[in-house]
């Protein structure tokens, strides 16, 4: 099972911005009136790539997940939900550009799916990060929920035989940006934006993920079996590299760099008391330890083919 988080930046056609060079004042007045992104490129781009294609239909099994603002609740798109639930089959295009509208950058998406006997369902969604900003949980859920479902190709198991790649996008430096006298001062305004930063939604976007990295941890190595959850992040990223939508073609090559030291990183863990990634002795680097993995799916993989072609 792997695991991808947000995307840490965007290509540099995908978003137009509405106004040019930005100011801090221009900065702040665009992010009062509307979305810092009108969205029109990517939305064409990824309509475009994924043509009419629906969940139910995807190659490999997906799930994704989304928010939807009426209803104030996240939805979790998924290849076998929506083969039992046609009303959750929607097109792949409006899945990725909900599970991409991130508040304040791109505008929210709507889009209505019809089912048998001429029932509808209509979705109000923004970004899934804003529920699962590391959605690990979310995979292994619905993986249980299969389970339950009696789903024949899932058997009944503990997470203990899961094995998990959760692969972050990178996060900034521990930077110490904000204190608590600091805060105790701002208003709404100053909650919402504050020198180019976006103080509430990086705490909400960061609290939901590391819940999640310190559940995962807890629970795999509560069962004795950590090593089955390999996370590969680096939480060292400083100036552009920690950018969300910085996408000029020296940053983009700064982040592929980052990325192929990281694979020369070793293995880590977060330490739940100071939310740091620290080595762990024995385990090698991120690039053994996927090679590990990959050994691990390839023979479970010859197994079941043995099995399925002895009946």
């Amino acid at each position: 099972m792997a695991i991808m988080e947000r995307t840490n930046c965007v290509t540099p056609c995908v978003c137009r911005c509405r106004i040019g060079f930005l100011e801090p004042v221009a900065n702040l007045l665009s992010v009062m009136r509307g979305p810092k992104y009108d969205g029109a490129f990517l939305h064409g781009k990824i309509k475009s790539l994924t043509h009419d294609v629906r969940i139910a239909d995807t190659v490999t099994n997906v799930v994704v997940p989304a928010f939807d603002v009426k209803c104030l609740q996240p939805v979790i798109f998924s290849t076998y939900e929506a083969q039992h639930e046609p009303l959750k089959n929607a097109h792949l295009s409006d899945i990725c550009i909900s599970t991409a509208a991130a508040p304040t950058y791109f505008p929210a998406h709507f889009f209505r799916t019809e089912g048998p006997s001429g029932k509808s369902r209509e979705f109000h969604l923004v970004d899934g990060g804003v529920a699962a900003n590391n959605p690990t949980m979310v995979a292994m859920s619905m993986l249980t929920k299969e389970v339950l479902r009696h789903n024949p190709d899932f058997r009944p198991a503990e997470y203990g035989n899961f094995l998990i790649i959760s692969v972050g996008t990178g996060a900034p430096k521990q930077a110490e940006m904000y204190t608590a006298p600091k805060c105790a001062k701002w208003g709404l305004l100053r909650w919402l934006y504050d020198g180019g930063f976006t103080p509430l939604i990086d705490i909400f976007c960061h609290a939901s993920a590391d819940m999640v990295d310190i559940h995962a941890k807890v629970l795999f190595e509560a069962l004795g079996c950590e090593k089955n959850y390999l996370r590969i992040q680096d939480d060292s990223l400083v100036g552009h590299t920690s950018s969300v939508d910085i996408a000029t073609k020296e940053n983009m090559e700064a982040l592929i760099r980052i990325g192929r030291e990281l694979l020369k990183k070793p293995v880590a863990r977060v330490n739940i008391d100071t939310g740091m990634y620290e080595p762990v002795a024995g385990e090698g680097n991120n690039e053994q330890a996927l090679e590990r993995f990959a050994r691990k799916l390839s023979d479970e993989l010859k197994l079941r083919m043995k099995n399925f072609n002895s009946y």
